[in-house]
């Protein structure tokens, strides 16, 4: 037993373990894939900046901004805060670029748009769109800004497409702030879920999907999930516990054989969950986790649900509840309404839920890994500027990450940014050394040259002296 345990233990220890060659010629990669992008940039100072930028962004500093990216590579720091922060240059050619990569290298018919927002915290009032609002990654209302963000989930890999920053309506009407941080004139104010709209509209006919799913903010108000259907799209959003549906599968209540026949009252979807037995619940299993495979519990059923202003719904909708048994004992439950028809497997539900919580995942691995959150800016363009950089970062790593499981399976995309960091701090700091003996040089000669126009004019009107 002793010794089978060993060998076990051998092999979790050789997975782990990163071949060098996973990491061969990967600065060649890396040019080939900036390529694309920043061909849209005219002037080569912006192309070798955003190169610089990229680079940084998956470098292993603490703080990933222009500042500490520029000292990085041993640049003067206002060059590229001024690429970043007020130059004038589109971001939307390298996100369209962006959505044409993700669709070629994931796409799946049946694959599954995911939109979440997600908040940033911020001191002051000066930076575009900040005020006292819902930042998620707190839990709590606090001054920050919030991006929406779309993402593209299949069952070969998942990444973050686009994004668009929340302006919030007071900031919408104050024209002062609107031209000290640069938002555009025909930036109007928009909820969060019709910029959801914006980017499915731009985008949703690049990228091959069969569903669209989000949190129970984006599923809250039913106009959202009316205008998702009235565009053909299957949708499966969360929606809060609280939720009053109309259970249409259920017993009717007597008739008394006058009158309209009576409906079942409304209830909250949490109330509607605590009635089921146990025996109602299907297990699905959705995937394999690192202490077994993963499976929920899930149930669903026919309803109508009421609308925001508690008229009741004329579309029949799911409800569809999962519960996961959490590792204290306890169940993390979910509550989701969708279009699909009554028939839709059970399995291909969960599937979809799962790909809903696969949003956060693309968050988190951009803020850790590509540092999505470490932007230091105030202006408008200044914010999509970094974020579509740091979506790009993140997508080279998926890439890298995927190209490395082939001949690693246990492979992980941490792994790959932190070996990536190391050979990019070593190679940036030959080009550093370089650069610095080419200034000094450069220096040296304007200083020997100088001396010698002192000397020449010196000596030539020396004699000219009376």
């Amino acid at each position: 037993m002793q010794r089978r345990f060993e060998i076990r233990k051998q092999q979790l220890l050789a997975d782990c373990e990163v071949p060098v060659k996973v990491f061969a010629k990967v600065t060649n990669r890396l040019d080939e894939f900036a390529g694309p992008f920043i061909k849209s940039f005219w002037r080569p100072e912006q192309r070798q900046h955003a190169q610089t930028y990229l680079e940084g962004l998956m470098s292993d500093l603490d703080q990933k901004n222009s500042e500490s990216i520029a000292y990085r590579h041993d640049q003067d720091r206002q060059g590229l805060q001024h690429f970043i922060g007020s130059s004038l240059w589109d971001h939307r050619p390298l996100i369209q670029e962006l959505v044409r990569q993700i669709a070629a290298d994931l796409g799946e018919a049946d694959g599954v748009i995911v939109f979440d927002p997600s908040g940033f915290p911020k001191q002051g009032r000066d930076s575009a769109g900040v005020k006292r609002q819902w930042i998620g990654r707190l839990g709590k209302v606090d001054n920050g800004q919030v991006g929406v963000y779309m993402g593209y989930v299949s069952r070969r890999e998942h990444a973050l497409v686009d994004t668009r920053l929340y302006l919030p309506e007071e900031w919408a009407k104050d024209r002062k702030r609107r031209n000290k941080c640069g938002v555009p004139r025909e930036i109007r104010y928009q909820t969060r879920h019709e910029l959801a709209l914006e980017m499915l509209a731009e985008h949703g006919g690049l990228l091959p999907h069969a569903w669209i799913t989000g949190d129970d903010e984006m599923g809250r108000p039913k106009w959202f999930r009316e205008a998702l259907h009235e565009k053909g799209e299957r949708y499966l959003l969360a929606v809060p516990s609280n939720t009053l549906i109309r259970d249409l599968d259920g017993e009717k209540p007597d008739y008394a054989g006058r009158g309209r026949k009576p409906e079942r009252r409304f209830e909250r979807a949490e109330k509607w969950r605590g009635s089921l037995s146990r025996n109602a619940w299907t297990h699905v299993r959705v995937r394999d986790g690192e202490k077994g495979p993963l499976t929920l519990e899930i149930v669903q059923c026919r309803v109508v649900a009421r609308t925001d202003k508690q008229r009741v719904g004329t579309r029949e909708e799911l409800l569809i509840l999962t519960r996961i048994k959490q590792e204290d004992g306890t169940f993390k439950q979910d509550s989701y309404l969708s279009n699909a028809p009554a028939d839709t497997l059970l399995e291909e539900l969960a599937r979809v839920v799962k790909a809903e919580h696969e949003i956060e995942e693309c968050l988190e691995r951009a803020k850790s890994e590509s540092g999505l959150a470490d932007y230091q800016v105030r202006t408008w363009a200044g914010w999509y500027h970094h974020q579509t950089l740091s979506l790009m970062a993140t997508w080279f790593l998926i890439q890298e990450t995927l190209r490395g499981q082939q001949s690693t399976p246990a492979l992980t995309l941490p792994q790959v940014r932190e070996g990536l960091a190391v050979i990019l701090h070593e190679a940036s700091g030959c080009a550093a050394l370089e650069r610095m003996v080419r200034e000094r040089t450069r220096r040296l000669q304007r200083n020997e040259m100088a001396r010698f126009y002192h000397w020449k004019k010196h000596n030539l009107l020396a004699p000219l002296k009376i």
